[in-house]
């Protein structure tokens, strides 16, 4: 019998993160305490800024933000966002999405299965993602088990179960 496998990989859908972004752009604009706040948010190249002329008001968009983000089903281990930078008379944070899998991580993975992982189970670096091949699905499952219960610092998703 064939190997199974799986993928494991670090995405995130580009079209669920823009509905969030413009989900929080509108509940901004019809919030009563964002009002006269200068409150926006918007893409910036690759980042997304948010801006309003208080701190605490920049801090309230990127709590939306991240509402909205976990209502779509995205991880916010996925959100990296720093800490609110004063910018003229405006207050600014700038977040980035994080998508792959460094080698760094890759090979931390790889560890874990490795050393707590069923036997037989085989885990490879293919550029950003990390594909696990095991002649039993059950031991498959077991290792899909192992690391949701890991507190990994990023986004994981399985792909290409076969």
């Amino acid at each position: 019998m064939a190997d199974s496998s799986f993928d494991i990989v670090s995405k995130v859908e580009r079209q669920e993160v823009d509905n969030a972004l413009n989900q929080t752009g509108r509940e901004i604009a019809t919030r009563f305490d964002f009002k006269n706040v200068g409150a926006s948010i918007e893409w910036s190249g690759e980042k997304i800024e948010m801006k309003a002329n208080g701190e605490e008001r920049v801090k309230a968009i990127l709590d939306v933000f991240e509402t909205k983000l976990v209502k779509r089903g995205i991880s916010l281990k996925s959100l990296d966002a720093g800490e609110p930078q004063l910018s003229g008379k405006e207050y600014k944070i700038f977040a980035t999405i994080q998508e792959g899998i460094t080698q760094e991580n890759a090979k931390k993975i790889a560890k874990i299965i490795r050393d707590e992982g069923p036997k037989g189970v085989k885990a490879q670096v293919q550029g950003e993602e990390l594909r696990v091949t095991s002649k039993s699905r059950d031991d498959l499952q077991a290792v899909q088990a192992l690391l949701k219960g890991k507190d990994l610092d990023f986004a994981i998703q399985y792909v290409n179960y076969r």
